[in-house]
């Protein structure tokens, strides 16, 4: 009699193991389970099952990236991505509520968003800055800082300034900012990361980066980021590598909260230069390439791919 007590809840456990089981597979596979209740009994190709799909997220974790105060990797999933250029391109466009209703918002460098929102939007997800335009950040700290906390700073350039041994220039001045502001999401590219997007840019190219003399721009990094992080990218206000030989072309400033210099005066004189330049066509020769391949879209100007 006592076994028979013992046996009946043990069953009834059971019962509700199983019946959860089957919810589960209902539920991860819902399609498939309703097509079997009709097929029940009945014979054909079409009653097979559907296969299993799996839609792949991006990888969440960023081990390229490493957060200076925790030395944690770089948390980072996004959806749909926006990358607003600096380019004077973004003057009078009127896409700033566009832009916002993005996932994830990408900038680069000191590119304000204060005064130009009508044009480039008022949020950011996530910055990407040189090594040299960290001074440019902290000529305004607090609105960087302290008024977009909730913005994710990336930092990249050479291990002589990002060095943590106490002599590395741009790696002192960032210690200071998460001191001073406790809120602040930075992470600093690291030493293999950088060499990484070298290899790129030689296997892309054909180049080696250091011997033809050419400095990767900030939308290199980017680009190769937001490839890692995003579903899908639109990128606004980038000229194609064809743009400025094309008649008729828009005489913009090089950035659209800096007038004085022309964009493409700075794109010609960066490619042909035999030393230190920004090669910015052959990278926007690349950023074609890698639309075929992933989900990229260029507008304002808008791109013809070939």
């Amino acid at each position: 009699m006592t076994t028979i007590l013992i046996m009946v809840p043990i069953l009834a456990v059971s019962s509700v193991c199983v019946f959860l089981l089957l919810m589960v597979l209902r539920l991860i596979n819902e399609m498939n389970f309703l097509k079997l209740l009709a097929c029940f009994g009945q014979s054909g190709s079409q009653c097979a099952p559907m296969p299993v799909t799996w839609h792949q997220r991006p990888r969440t974790y960023h081990d390229g990236y490493i957060n200076i105060r925790t030395h944690e990797p770089l948390e980072l999933d996004c959806s749909h991505c926006a990358i607003v250029s600096n380019s004077g391109q973004m003057i009078g466009q009127k896409v700033g509520p566009e832009i916002d209703h993005s996932s994830c918002i990408w900038r680069m460098n000191n590119a304000p968003t204060k005064g130009y929102t009508e044009d480039v939007g008022r949020r950011t997800t996530i910055r990407v800055v040189s090594h040299t335009s960290v001074p440019l950040l902290l000529k305004d700290p607090s609105y960087f800082f302290k008024e977009t906390n909730d913005t994710i700073y990336v930092i990249w350039g050479p291990f002589r300034n990002m060095r943590q041994d106490g002599k590395g220039i741009v790696y002192n001045m960032l210690r200071k900012v998460v001191e001073n502001y406790t809120g602040a999401k930075i992470y600093i590219t690291t030493e293999m990361r950088m060499n990484y997007c070298d290899s790129v840019f030689k296997r892309e190219t054909g180049r080696d980066r250091v011997q033809s003399g050419s400095y990767l721009s900030t939308g290199w990094f980017t680009m190769i980021l937001a490839m890692d992080a995003c579903e899908g990218i639109h990128v606004y206000g980038m000229i194609n590598d064809t743009y400025c030989t094309t008649n008729g072309f828009r005489k913009v400033p090089y950035h659209y909260y800096e007038p004085g210099r022309y964009e493409c005066d700075e794109y010609i004189l960066h490619e042909n230069a035999p030393y230190g330049g920004h090669r910015f066509i052959t990278e926007k020769r690349v950023f074609a390439k890698w639309s075929k391949l992933h989900n990229i879209t260029f507008s304002h100007p808008d791109w013809t791919l070939p």
